[in-house]
């Protein structure tokens, strides 16, 4: 069974065969057609490498790159059009029902950092031993996990119990935001055309 190539294949250096190239060096500024030979010139002054981008365009486009650094970017960006077309993942923070004002402020700012890299959060409120005789607790601290991501996401659901944890998961709002955003630029365009048309 063939292996699947986990990255895109790239011709570097060396084996790029075009006799003129189009370069694009490594502030991403074109530098124009050249030869292969200057090309190759100018990635080797550099100390960096010639990676060709565009093999089907006419001169082919090369840049002039650090390539681990350009895997390394590439890659990265695979992961995160991965993650846009799963969803996200479901990343987990848990708390006590007595947890210190500090502690909640770092595992707000965690859920927050989840949120913006477009995963779910769910919140556990963990209980043990006599601490069930105070559930209020755990809705209060959901509570203020509620306030503080207000801007960021939105509960998914209401609090559910788990055995002995109280959990809630949050999902970015930002769909929401932007359709408002576009729902308050539509009223304004309209507001203006008819202001316009009574003039």
């Amino acid at each position: 069974m063939a292996r699947k190539r986990k990255f895109k294949f790239y011709r570097i250096n060396e084996k790029i065969r075009s006799p003129k190239l189009r370069v694009i060096g490594q502030d991403g500024k074109q530098i124009g057609v050249l030869s292969r030979s200057q090309a190759l010139e100018k990635a080797k002054k550099s100390g960096l490498d010639l990676v060709e981008v565009a093999p089907a365009a006419k001169p082919p486009v090369v840049k002039i790159v650090d390539f681990k650094k350009f895997r390394y970017q590439e890659a990265k960006k695979i992961k995160k059009n991965k993650k846009k077309a799963k969803g996200g993942e479901l990343k987990t923070i848990r708390v006590s029902p007595f947890i210190a004002e500090g502690d909640l402020d770092i595992r707000v700012k965690k859920a927050k950092e989840f949120v913006k890299e477009g995963d779910k959060v769910r919140v556990e409120v963990r209980f043990f031993g006599r601490q069930l005789t105070k559930k209020e607790f755990g809705y209060k601290i959901l509570k203020e996990f509620i306030n503080r991501l207000s801007e960021e996401a939105k509960p998914e659901h209401d609090p559910k119990w788990m055995g002995k944890r109280l959990t809630l998961t949050f999902v970015a709002s930002q769909g929401e935001k932007n359709e408002k955003e576009e729902k308050q630029k539509k009223d304004k365009t309209k507001d203006k055309n008819v202001s316009q048309q009574k003039v």
